[in-house]
């Protein structure tokens, strides 16, 4: 038989084995292409107040061959131990090794050549769904045109060229290393069933504890506890959680399994035995690639969590800077552009605002404070307001109104709903009885100084001003304009004045809807990057826990055989499958949830204004599609199933 008639034999021989492998090919070039094609987007380029937007995807694209080249080397080396046997087939029959790494080259070559035109073609086919998504993320307005992308293609062939000979590296390696006799056992090593020893209990529940001391630190990170070790806690953090996941898989789950089958005192169904028993004695072996499994999903959730908390938080967060659709710090200017308005005959509200900033003492108005802040807690720099000044906060002597009590601030400095506070100027001091509103800010935070603002009483608020210290007050003078378009159709044209509008003294000038539309591009891109990789280390990684269970159940067939003979019936495995899959699956999947949540709740604040529903989002997301491989897994189990008998 020629080498030529031996190769094709055997694609045909081994095409149901090769499906899933040029499946992964096929996807990853076309997930590769449709991303690279977006890099070299002119669109990318317009977007203002970001850097290019194609360097942030070539940054991606970078992270993406990572990726995508472990998925390849994991899922062709699956596939090579598969074809073991007809490896060692071959130098029984006196092929050298050369000829047999020949014969899988030319077999790989034709796959790869193959699944790389099918990719390409399927990734510029869904590339202008791509870019409908990422122009709608961002906000540009720009028609998503499907376009063939020369360099992108270019770009595509070098990376999977690069990772081909990658792949016949490790195809080299193998077949070198084995012996005849070794070919003919890859696949029957199995892991040897052993009573719990009290090393493996005490791994188990140091690992439990290394996972809940993360925990526990996480919630302690921005607390004020632990500020001045700040680095050492989080490498600590980080260290605890992926050291007590690896034990976790490699002693504890076993343990627990174990205390579940002494509750039953021997006494197992078959659901227990296909279930319990299986992932006991598997789960230590596979504990390296669960652990890596499940910290970067972990990872993926959290960082995408985050990523969706600011893009979430945008509006909000713009409140911040612009309370009003135009806020303005010098009144001149304000002049100037109410000016450019009333040319266009666009109709507007002023909000004028004077402020003054004093020395606060807010000791008594805390619930909770960072230890290292308590020093300034009697002489905390505060911007005051009079309710003369407001139109719909009214307060009596001596009382008062903190508002703009949210974002960063109030996790680090967490205000009683209501209390005392004392202000001070250079010769008055008031004691005031405050009410904490959560209303948004009335001064954008470059002049509030960041930090709650507080209304008075007008006769309260003079006689703090008589006596102001010069050497706090803010950089921004003491006023603050506010317009707001009367009629909401002429924003966008009142928002285009405001651009070309010429500010000359160069003084902070703030358009709450060019506020909306830059974050939205700055963390639109971001988002999209980091739900890209994260999409795509979901699909590889649920393709490796499938490909995974794909060779566990070959090698369990034999036993189904004979279950099957015994009177079992299909129904009565498959449940037992389905116990099995959900420990598979579910166990990384349950870690990454909880790794992630922890993470995003120690320091989410600092990304946005609301962590509960765009983290509930991307957990739900994420768990869908991640169920997914579960329910193929089951599917394929049941064909082996039926084919035991």
């Amino acid at each position: 038989m020629s080498i030529n008639r031996l190769i094709w034999q055997s694609l045909k021989k081994n095409i149901r084995s090769y499906y899933l492998y040029v499946f992964a090919l096929i996807f990853s070039v076309a997930l590769y292409f449709a991303f690279v094609t977006l890099q070299f987007d002119p669109a990318l380029d317009t977007m203002s107040g970001t850097a290019k937007g194609s360097a942030g995807i070539y940054a991606g694209s970078v992270l993406l061959i990572a990726i995508v080249t472990v998925f390849l080397l994991y899922a062709n080396n699956l596939f090579i131990k598969r074809r073991s046997k007809e490896i060692g087939l071959f130098q029984l029959i006196g092929m050298t090794k050369g000829k047999i790494f020949r014969i899988l080259s030319i077999e790989n070559s034709v796959l790869y050549a193959g699944s790389i035109v099918i990719g390409i073609f399927l990734g510029f086919a869904g590339s202008k769904l791509i870019k409908l998504i990422f122009f709608q993320i961002t906000g540009i307005d720009q028609v998503a045109a499907l376009n063939f992308s020369a360099k992108a293609t270019g770009q595509t062939l070098l990376v999977f060229l690069i990772i081909y000979l990658f792949i016949m590296v490790m195809n080299y390696l193998f077949i070198n290393r084995q012996s005849v006799l070794s070919l003919f056992q890859i696949r029957s090593k199995s892991e040897n069933v052993k009573k719990m020893s009290i090393m493996q209990i005490l791994i188990g529940i140091i690992g439990i504890g290394l996972i809940m001391t993360g925990y526990y630190l996480s919630t302690k990170l921005f607390s004020g506890d632990i500020d001045n070790q700040l680095f050492f806690a989080m490498l600590s953090i980080l260290g605890s959680v992926i050291i007590g996941t690896y034990l976790f898989f490699k002693g504890s789950v076993s343990f627990i399994l174990q205390l579940i089958r002494k509750s039953k005192a021997g006494y197992l169904s078959i659901n227990n035995v296909l279930s319990l028993s299986s992932i006991m004695f598997r789960m230590k072996s596979n504990a390296v690639l669960l652990t890596v499994i499940t910290t970067v999903s972990a990872l993926a959730i959290g960082l995408l969590s985050l990523t969706y908390i600011s893009y979430y938080s945008t509006e909000k967060s713009a409140q911040q800077i612009a309370p009003n659709d135009f806020s303005l710090t010098d009144a001149d200017d304000a002049d100037s552009f109410m000016e450019e308005l009333n040319a266009e005959q666009i109709g507007y509200e002023e909000t004028r605002i004077d402020f003054i900033t004093v020395r606060a003492d807010i000791t008594d108005a805390l619930e909770s404070a960072p230890s290292n802040f308590n020093g300034e807690l009697e002489n905390t720099r505060i911007v005051v307001v009079s309710d003369q000044a407001t139109v719909d906060i009214n307060v009596s002597p001596d009382e008062a109104v903190l508002t703009g009590v949210g974002g960063s601030i109030s996790q680090f400095l967490s205000f009683q709903e209501e209390g005392n506070i004392t202000l001070s100027s250079q010769t008055s001091t008031i004691d005031a009885h405050y009410i904490k509103s959560k209303e948004r800010s009335l001064l954008p935070r470059i002049q509030s100084l960041n930090f709650p603002v507080v209304v008075v009483d007008d006769r309260d608020y003079q006689q703090l001003e008589k006596s102001l210290d010069p050497d706090i007050q803010g950089a921004f003078g003491y006023e603050y304009i506010g317009i707001d378009i009367a009629d909401d159709d002429q924003l966008n044209q009142a928002n285009a004045i405001f651009q070309d509008w010429d500010n000359e003294e160069k003084n902070p000038a703030y358009s709450y809807l060019e506020s909306v539309n830059q974050q939205k591009q700055q963390l639109g891109l971001t988002m999209f990057i980091v739900g890209f990789l994260g999409l795509t280390f979901l699909i590889t990684s649920g393709c490796i826990l499938y490909f995974k269970q794909m060779d566990e159940s070959e090698e369990e067939k034999p036993t189904y055989t004979i279950l099957r003979k015994l009177g079992f019936t299909q129904d009565d495995l498959v449940r037992g499958i389905w116990y099995k899959q959900l420990f598979n699956f579910g166990i990384p999947l349950i870690l990454g949830l909880l790794h992630s949540y922890f993470a995003v709740k120690s320091g989410w604040f600092i990304f946005g204004t609301e962590m509960l529903t765009p983290t509930v989002i991307v957990m739900a997301i994420y768990t869908v599609l991640y169920s997914i491989f579960g329910v193929l897994s089951v599917r394929y189990y049941k064909r082996v199933i039926r084919e035991a008998l």
